[in-house]
């Protein structure tokens, strides 16, 4: 189920489980996004990578014919049991969105967020 998140941020997150598959130096591992803005994700993982990694990812958004890459870096970890309630895994600020994918991005989270108010 998805739903806002009331943080403040620099772009509005949606908390949403997307399918994902990304890559960096020697791995390419597959998990699944928990929460997307335009700005970034949070990747659900037991297993995340430091702050700091630069990774790539493959995003498969709903509707879209095929999916498209980002590349991003690690802002923050959640290691396992850090935090009540805090599901563990990796926060990834996308580095090189280009304004085609970042409309993209943030029109599927719009989408999404109307989709849900009259749900």
């Amino acid at each position: 189920m998805a739903k806002q998140d009331q943080n403040q941020r620099r772009a509005t997150r949606l908390h949403h489980e997307l399918p994902i598959a990304y890559r960096s130096v020697g791995s390419f591992l597959t998990d699944w996004a928990t929460n997307i803005s335009q700005g970034g994700l949070f990747i659900n993982t037991r297993k995340p990578l430091a702050v700091g990694t630069e990774v790539r990812i493959i995003i498969q958004l709903p509707g879209a014919e095929f999916p498209f890459d980002i590349s991003g870096r690690v802002t923050r970890i959640e290691a396992v049991g850090n935090r009540a309630n805090a599901a563990p895994g990796m926060a990834v600020e996308f580095t090189d969105v280009d304004r085609s994918k970042r409309e993209r991005i943030e029109s599927f989270v719009q989408k999404l967020r109307k989709d849900l108010e009259l749900a």
